[in-house]
C-alpha cells in the first residue's frame, strides 16, 4: 500500500469515526448543536438526520450529482460505506445470476431452504452497485430470516433504457428458475429493492402476474413510480434533503434516450395497467423525499387493483435511510423495521 493510499484509508477511518461519534450524541445534544428543529408539511425531520445533513453540507465531498458520473459513484460508494456499519450475517457469497453480477445472503435463522427476495438496488439507474447496499442486503436477510439475492444491473449512460429493466426481469427469471439450487423455496419468492430498485421491483412484479410466476411478495421503498415527478413532495423537498432535483434530472438524462416517452409504464409504474394476480406489497416512503407522494399514490393505485397493500410513511426521514444501518438509532430502526415485516410477510 502507497502512503497515498495509507493516508486515504486514515482520513477514512477518521470521517467514519466521527460521524459515528456524531450519530450516537444523546438526541438532546444533538438538538443544541443543529439548532432549530425542521418542521416540513406538519412533520418534523429527526434530529441525527438533521445533524447528518448538516455534517454532509461540511464535508469536503460535493454531492455525487455535480460530478462525471465515474467519480460521483465512487462518491455515492464512500458515503454508503460511512453509514454501513459491520452487519452480521449468516452467510455471503457471490454467484453469477445468468449473465450478471449477484450476492446472495443468507440469514442465520434461514433453513437449508427459506424464502428468497431478489433485490435491486437504488442509485437512479446511474449509481449503486452489490457494494453500495451491502450493509442493507445483510441486515434485511438477517432479521428477516430469509435469502437476499442482490443483482447488479446494467445502468446508464452507458446502457440506456430499457436495460435495467430487462436486466431486473431477466433476474426474475433466473431465480425462478434456479431457486432450488440456491436454496430458495419456489413458493416463498419476493422482489424487492429502493428508489430506482423499487421502480425496478415494481416493474418485475408486474411482469411476474402477467407471465403467471410465482411471487409471494413485493418490497418497495421509497420507489420511483413517476419520470416527470408531478407531486407536492417533489416541490416541497427537492433541495436540502439529500435527494435533489438536480440528481433527478441527471437520473434521466443518463438513463433515458432523447425523446424516451416518460410515460411508458416500464419506466413510471404509475402508468401501468395493473394485471390480475399481482402480490401482496409493502410499500415504504420517507416523509422528506421528494418521492414520497408518487410513492404512495402507487400504493393507492395498487389497493384501488385489489392488491394487498401496506403502506407505511416514516415521517422523520430523508431519501436513502434504508442505507443508514450502521450509524445513529431512529434509521437503522426504520430498517429494521422493514426486516421485520418483510420476514413475517414471507414466513407467514
Amino acid at each position: 500500500m502507497s502512503i497515498h493510499q495509507r493516508l486515504a484509508a486514515l482520513g477514512a477511518l477518521a470521517e467514519s469515526s466521527v460521524l459515528k461519534a456524531a450519530m450516537a450524541l444523546p438526541e438532546s445534544v444533538q438538538a443544541r448543536l443543529v439548532g432549530k428543529p425542521v418542521v416540513l408539511d406538519g412533520q418534523t425531520l429527526a434530529t441525527e438526520t438533521q445533524l447528518l445533513l448538516a455534517m454532509q453540507r461540511l464535508a469536503p465531498l460535493p454531492g455525487a450529482e455535480t460530478l462525471p458520473i465515474p467519480e460521483g459513484r465512487k462518491v455515492v460508494l464512500h458515503q454508503s460505506a460511512l453509514a454501513a456499519g459491520d452487519q452480521p450475517i449468516g452467510a455471503v457469497r457471490d454467484l453469477p445470476v445468468g449473465g450478471l453480477p449477484g450476492r446472495l445472503y443468507t440469514g442465520s435463522s434461514a433453513g437449508a431452504t427459506s424464502p428468497l427476495l431478489l433485490f435491486l438496488h437504488g442509485g437512479g439507474f446511474m449509481y449503486g452497485d452489490l457494494d453500495s447496499h451491502d450493509a442493507s442486503c445483510r441486515l434485511l436477510a438477517e432479521r428477516a430470516g430469509i435469502r437476499v439475492l442482490a443483482v447488479d444491473y446494467r445502468m446508464g449512460p452507458e446502457d440506456p433504457f430499457p436495460a435495467a429493466y430487462d436486466d431486473a426481469v431477466a433476474a426474475f427469471e433466473w431465480v425462478v428458475a434456479h431457486a432450488s439450487s440456491i436454496g430458495a423455496d419456489p413458493d416463498r419468492l419476493a422482489v424487492g429493492g429502493d428508489s430506482a430498485g423499487g421502480n425496478l421491483a415494481a416493474g418485475v412484479a408486474i411482469h411476474a402476474a402477467r407471465e403467471g410466476l410465482p411471487l409471494a411478495f413485493q418490497l418497495l421503498v421509497y420507489p420511483m413510480t413517476d419520470a416527470e415527478h408531478p407531486t407536492r413532495s417533489f416541490e416541497l423537498f427537492q433541495e436540502g434533503f439529500y435527494l435533489t432535483k438536480a440528481f433527478m434530472d441527471l437520473a434521466n438524462e443518463c438513463y433515458l434516450p432523447p425523446g424516451q416517452d416518460l410515460r411508458d409504464p416500464r419506466i413510471s409504474v404509475i402508468h401501468a395497467d395493473l394485471p390480475a394476480g399481482l402480490a401482496p406489497a409493502y410499500v415504504v416512503t420517507a416523509g422528506f423525499d421528494p418521492l414520497r407522494d408518487e410513492g404512495e399514490a402507487y400504493a393507492r393505485k395498487l389497493a384501488d387493483a385489489g392488491v394487498e397493500v401496506e403502506l407505511q410513511r416514516f415521517p422523520d426521514q430523508i431519501h436513502s435511510f434504508f442505507n443508514i444501518v450502521g450509524v445513529g438509532r431512529r434509521s437503522p430502526a426504520a430498517v429494521a423495521e422493514i426486516a421485520a415485516k418483510t420476514g413475517a410477510a414471507l414466513h407467514r
